[in-house]
């Protein structure tokens, strides 16, 4: 195990540094540069744009400029926002709890959710309840995470049992502590329920198909013959096979925890990492759209590995090797 997770990381190293070149690369492919806006501006100079291209580096070569980059990031150093004109990784520290908490919300809502409503489905393939939760799950997968994002607030803003975007009231520094978590949970059911609704879909999906095809194994029909509980049949011996397949996709999830929501985040007006990286693309604020990329990219593959090592946990068939 020790020598696999060794191999695993070192792995990473080569892999991050492709990542990043390719991103590198494709930030760049946009015509101008985080400066353009200003050379547009009439008041101000060449001599301050030529300047402050020279500060930020804008000057150089594409290739020297992400030597430059990467020699830092490699040492830990982010660099310096152009926008906010201070450290990115304290640009970015003030949005990441924002992001992981909605991404903590939307993976609970998800996977507490569509476990459950996968293997009822499945226990009762072809009943109402299967097939209302199979168009369930086509209508939400048909629906963009937005989109579900803007129904809710026109909903909310027409009833006003939700609170129409934003993390807290306006008032809320004046709450108790107790009251702003109730008021951050409040606030937190539009966005959670716009990211989760596709996730349930998906996974509810996933799960069904697992275990009707456990369901279908001889083992099962065996476990049945001896005159088992059906309960015991399905909860022990179904559910803990079908569910295995299901802890590669929890990777992907812990991937998304720090890669943010970007459009949901907008529409919203939820102050988190996507949103943040949204409009670092936009404004090509190079250094921070990096240092996002990266984090997701990052996040990605120890996902993966984290999913491949519980994977094994759960499954003793499974070996892990060097």
């Amino acid at each position: 195990m020790f020598r696999y997770l060794i191999k695993r990381l070192l792995q990473m190293i080569p892999l991050l540094i492709i990542i990043s070149v390719i991103s590198f690369g494709v930030t760049k492919l946009a015509p101008g540069d985080f400066l353009s806006k200003m050379e547009m501006n009439p008041n101000v100079s060449a001599e301050t744009i030529k300047k402050e291209r020279e500060r930020l580096g804008l000057d150089q070569p594409v290739q020297i400029q992400y030597l430059r980059w990467a020699g830092n990031f490699a040492k830990g150093d982010m660099g310096i926002s152009f926008t906010y004109n201070a450290p990115v990784a304290s640009v970015i520290g003030q949005k990441l709890g924002n992001t992981l908490i909605l991404g903590l919300a939307a993976m609970l809502f998800t996977w507490l959710i569509a476990i459950p409503l996968g293997i009822y489905s499945a226990v009762r393939q072809y009943s109402l309840g299967d097939k209302v939760a199979s168009v369930f799950s086509f209508v939400s997968l048909g629906i963009p995470d937005f989109f579900l994002a803007l129904l809710l607030l026109y909903f909310a803003s027409r009833t006003g049992i939700f609170p129409i975007g934003g993390m807290m009231s306006p008032q809320s520094f004046t709450f108790p502590w107790y009251q702003q978590a109730v008021d951050l949970l409040y606030h937190l059911i539009v966005p959670t329920v716009a990211v989760g609704i596709g996730s349930i879909a998906i996974l509810q999906r996933r799960m069904r198909g697992n275990m009707l095809d456990v369901l279908g194994e001889d083992y099962i029909r065996t476990a049945r013959a001896k005159g088992l509980p059906e309960n015991k049949v399905i909860y022990k011996h179904a559910v803990r096979n079908a569910i295995n397949p299901m802890v590669t996709l929890l990777g992907y999830d812990l991937a998304a925890l720090l890669s943010g929501f970007a459009l949901v985040e907008n529409v919203v007006g939820w102050p988190g990492l996507g949103q943040l990286m949204l409009q670092a693309m936009v404004g090509m604020d190079m250094t921070l759209s990096m240092a996002g990329l990266m984090i997701g990219a990052t996040m990605l593959i120890v996902g993966n590995l984290l999913a491949d090592l519980l994977l094994a946990a759960v499954d003793p068939r499974i070996k892990l090797e060097a």
